[in-house]
């Protein structure tokens, strides 16, 4: 398979006013093995995002801008992607920062495995005690499971990554994403590549920085959402279901049926004094964060899975 060294970097935007530059940075200080592009999708911001976004396009002849009509984030990297001049495609998220040495290791691996898609680790961040704690959850396996992408584990053939560098020959024969998947678009792309008999490649050493939710309101809209699409996606290939998945929905279940949810709420509370790694503030959020992430999830797997992709 011929060596592939020119990267275009994708990013759909929707009210990112605070973590815009910060996330184009540190794409636009890495180095990659030819010619490197960033193209932003800028859907219909409410703040300032776009304004932020015209200012740094002035200021860099490597950064292009499209239109998002929706701002729906399979609709804007499909867009991006579009727009796109080059034959690798490395997707950034506006919350995450890119570390020093990620483009360059990510196409090595790219054309070492002959993967099409490449990615590794979200590693969250926090800089208040909530957002750290939510952090915490999403680092863990009792806040988020196994997932390597999330937990961290061996090199090797995954069944999803965090992010992806992807083998645009591969996006242009599947189609892109999956404009019908508001959410787990990332999942749908990926069981889609591996069912065209190509591989979804996890590496460690692709650790990705990530800012998530600062609030207790937001967390719980995006779990609760994130656990809806996550069903709607089971209930279109159970087969490919993991266990790990049905965990949440299963405890929301027992908590209406048999388990009390004074236990577990007390489970969780020795749970967090026990994590001494943590301050106190952040512990004592741990103990709202954590079945905030369980039982919204929870929740809404159990309705995407119902109502299917609507």
């Amino acid at each position: 398979m011929a060596e592939i060294r020119q990267v275009s970097f994708v990013m759909p935007v929707l009210n990112e006013e605070k973590y815009l530059e910060t996330a184009v940075n540190s794409v636009l200080k890495q180095q990659t093995p030819g010619l490197s592009e960033l193209i932003l999708a800028l859907g219909p911001s409410t703040d300032k995002t776009n304004e932020v976004a015209q200012e740094l396009a002035s200021r860099h002849s490597n950064l292009r801008l499209v239109h998002s009509p929706t701002g729906l984030t399979s609709t804007s990297l499909n867009l991006a992607i579009a727009e796109s001049r080059y034959e690798v495609i490395i997707r950034v998220d506006a919350h995450s920062e890119l570390p020093d040495g990620y483009a360059l290791l990510a196409v090595k691996i790219l054309n070492d495995t002959g993967a099409a898609n490449v990615g590794g680790r979200m590693l969250a961040k926090g800089t208040t005690n909530f957002q750290k704690a939510v952090a915490f959850g999403y680092n863990n396996r009792i806040g988020l499971g196994g997932g390597s992408y999330h937990v961290g584990g061996a090199a090797g053939v995954a069944d999803s990554v965090y992010l992806g560098c992807y083998r645009k020959s591969v996006l242009d024969e599947l189609g892109g994403f999956s404009d019908t998947w508001v959410r787990a678009q990332d999942w749908e792309l990926n069981q889609r590549i591996r069912k065209a008999g190509y591989q979804v490649w996890f590496d460690p050493r692709l650790e990705v920085g990530y800012y998530p939710r600062r609030t207790w309101l937001a967390l719980a809209k995006q779990f609760l959402k994130t656990g809806i699409w996550r069903g709607a996606l089971t209930r279109d290939d159970v087969a490919n279901s993991r266990f790990r998945y049905w965990i949440p929905p299963l405890l929301v279940l027992s908590s209406l049926l048999w388990f009390p949810l004074w236990l577990y709420l007390l489970g969780i509370a020795f749970y967090s004094a026990g994590v001494t790694s943590l301050s106190w503030p952040v512990r004592l959020w741990l103990i709202a964060v954590l079945p905030t992430m369980h039982y919204s999830w929870g929740i809404g797997f159990w309705v995407g899975l119902i109502r299917g992709r609507k």
